[in-house]
């Protein structure tokens, strides 16, 4: 079971809740840092923060499917952009939140940094994810991510 919770005595939160709870028992996977490189191994991109942004979730939503689970069963990301501009990291947050990655919504945190791993890459996500025991996508139909988003609080088993 997943339980996002937000405080009402702290600043609400735009798109992510303040903490996320995860019953003991529950299978978990912790995924590598999604980059933005296509299955060549070539960066996607180059110079855009926003493609690369999306090449990131598309990458990201392939691990998690390799696992069984999905994008709506995140529990926890860290968002890293070569940036020290705020509005560049919004930006970024912004394909995070259309993708539907916020969706929950999980616990995260927004960060700019120097430099990462690969050359040219400006954009990288880590993720951890619920991994259920019945097929995940089935669980969500019905809903929009504009409904879960509205939920401060949530729970999914």
């Amino acid at each position: 079971m997943i339980r996002r919770v937000t405080s009402p005595a702290l600043c609400p939160p735009p798109t992510y809740s303040h903490a996320t709870v995860v019953e003991a028992g529950t299978k978990l996977a912790f995924l590598a840092g999604s980059v933005p490189l296509d299955a060549t191994g070539r960066l996607i991109g180059e110079g855009d923060p926003l493609r690369q942004a999306e090449q990131v979730i598309a990458n990201l939503t392939e691990q998690l499917r390799a696992v069984g689970s999905d994008l709506r069963h995140v529990v926890t990301t860290d968002v890293y952009v070569v940036s020290s501009d705020p509005a560049v990291l919004a930006a970024v947050w912004g394909v995070v939140v259309r993708s539907g990655l916020s969706t929950g919504p999980h616990s995260s945190t927004l960060l700019g940094v120097a430099c990462l791993g690969y050359r040219g890459q400006l954009v990288e996500i880590t993720a951890t994810a619920v991994v259920p025991e019945t097929d995940a996508r089935a669980e969500g139909e019905g809903e929009t991510p504009a409904q879960e988003q509205a939920q401060v609080e949530e729970q999914v088993e």
